[in-house]
């Protein structure tokens, strides 16, 4: 009797450990805002237009089409080679849209997937711009390399919406 509540216990045990060491990416998220020194409709009019991200210095070269419906896609090209993402939602009213990665390159971003929001409000004097986004790292698997890992992930996302904050306010403060 006593072994079969040893054994009980160890199947159980290891029944509840194993899960632990084999689970999967965890979403991660990076949520970036910036005031910009000019009326709400002056920021969402340079970045109103999906197709149009000249404003991220970042971005190299941007093609689109479907303009600013639902299902728009774009492919921007970056240092490192494209992302094509495809817009989910857009609100010209409430001055935001929604994306998503629609195909990934781990070369170019670290990342498998991402989903993410732009949006302008008013704030002061002036406007406030938030961008959030959701992702996984660039490599699903349970041990992903140092170059592909959350780490990874979240810092290349971050410094890409830095930059294209910083850009946007340039170009809106700076009338360019």
């Amino acid at each position: 009797m006593l072994i079969a509540r040893v054994m009980c216990a160890l199947a159980l045990g290891f029944a509840v450990a194993i899960p632990a060491f084999a689970h999967g990416p965890t979403p991660q998220k990076a949520e970036e805002k910036i005031t910009i020194g000019a009326p709400p409709a002056n920021v969402w009019a340079a970045l109103k237009a999906f197709g149009d991200v000249s404003w991220h210095p970042g971005i190299k070269k941007a093609e689109a089409s479907g303009g600013n419906e639902a299902g728009a896609t774009r492919t921007i090209t970056l240092e490192s080679g494209d992302l094509v993402e495809g817009l989910d939602e857009y609100n010209d009213a409430e001055m935001f849209y929604g994306y998503r990665l629609s195909t990934e390159d781990v070369e170019v971003l670290p990342v498998s997937f991402y989903s993410a929001t732009i949006a302008v409000a008013p704030s002061g004097d002036g406007s406030e711009v938030t961008w959030i986004s959701r992702f996984y790292r660039g490599d699903t698997s349970n041990f992903p390399p140092d170059h592909l890992n959350d780490e990874a992930a979240v810092k290349a996302m971050t410094s890409f919406m830095q930059e294209g904050l910083k850009g946007l306010k340039a170009k809106v403060e700076g009338g360019g």
